[in-house]
Formats: C-alpha cells, structure tokens, sequence
C-alpha cells in the first residue's frame, strides 16, 4: 500500500501531481500519536489495543507519467490511514473512509464492529447453510440469502429472549433464596409451636 502527500500542482488535464513520493502506511504513521483505545466491554473485560490515525490520500489513482519520475499513481481521495498495535506485537493497517471530524474511539469502533459482522457471516454458513445454494437464478440466490437471513434473525431473538428469561430466573432464585435466609435468621432455627 502507497499513500502520497496532498495536493499542490496541477497537470494540463487538471489532474493533480503529488508533492512527495509514496510512503508504506507503516512509515507514514511512525510520526503518529498513539492512543491506548477501548473499543467495547468482552467476556475477559475491556477489549482494548493502541491505535493511531491521520488523513492521506491513498495513490490509486490512474498512472501518469510525470517527468523524471515516470509513472506514477495520481492521489486519490482523503480517507483515514488506522493502525493497530495489539498487545501480543501484531500491527494491523486499515483504510478508511469515515468523515474527517469523527474521533479515534469511533473509528476503531467502526474497525472492530467488522469481526462481529464476519461472526455473523461464519454462522450462517455453519448453522443455515448459506454457501450450499445450487441453483441458477440470481433470484434464487437472492431468495435463499433472504430466507438464511430471515431464520438467523429468528434465531438470535430466540437467543436473546432466552437469555432474558434466564436471567429472570437466576435474580428471583437468589431473591428467593435470601428471603429464605432472613426468615431462617429470624426465627433463630426454632421449629414453630405444634
């Protein structure tokens, strides 16, 4: 991946030429500031890695021949340039094109919210069998996406609902059971008067 400086002159087709080469994101982000960011709460607790962003313009667009240079790729669109470093010394580089004014918690939020989505992707591969489609319509594709997804979406209220009333369950159980223990407290282990 290549990124290129901003924008400063022109070509006689009004197309942009870079002011500076390419950089790999790695080095463009060896000047960032890193942030220890949370994203959201997991089953071990906060889930949280450092990141690091800034505004570049990615070199994709078309090659253009440009003097000494020879050709090169014309500065694209200003996305966001995210890096990651995990506790375990993985470093991970994603692009993205959120708004520029959108803060560093959000954009990792916005990064990791991706695993959940491919989660969900996995199971109904697994669970509904979204990859065994054989036929040869694109509607029948379509219709068999759509029913996959209408049951996974069953499925995962039914989930929920479940894990609702259990949890019902286990706060009236422990209400109960301390109820229990007041009126035994209370009666000081006496039978009652027969």
């Amino acid at each position: 991946m290549s990124l290129s400086g901003s924008r400063r002159a022109f070509l006689r087709n009004n197309s942009v030429v870079p002011d500076s080469s390419s950089l790999a994101a790695h080095k463009m982000l060896d000047s960032a500031k890193w942030r220890q960011v949370s994203w959201r709460r997991g089953t071990k607790g906060r889930l949280s890695a450092r990141f690091a962003a800034m505004r570049v313009r990615v070199a994709d667009g078309a090659p253009q021949r440009i003097s000494a240079s020879g050709a090169q790729h014309m500065p694209g669109e200003e996305v966001w340039l995210v890096g990651e470093h995990r506790s375990n010394d993985e470093r991970k580089y994603y692009l993205s094109n959120l708004p520029a004014h959108i803060p560093i918690k959000q954009l990792a939020g916005a990064i990791k919210a991706r695993w959940i989505c491919e989660q969900a992707h996995q199971q109904l591969k697994e669970v509904l069998c979204l990859d065994h489609f054989e036929g040869r319509s694109w509607t029948g594709l379509h219709r068999h996406g759509l029913m996959t997804m209408i049951a996974y979406a069953f499925l995962q209220t039914r989930i929920v609902t479940a894990e609702k009333v259990l949890q019902l369950r286990v706060a009236r159980r422990s209400r109960l059971s301390r109820s229990q223990t007041k009126s035994r407290k209370w009666t000081n282990g006496l039978e009652p008067y027969s």
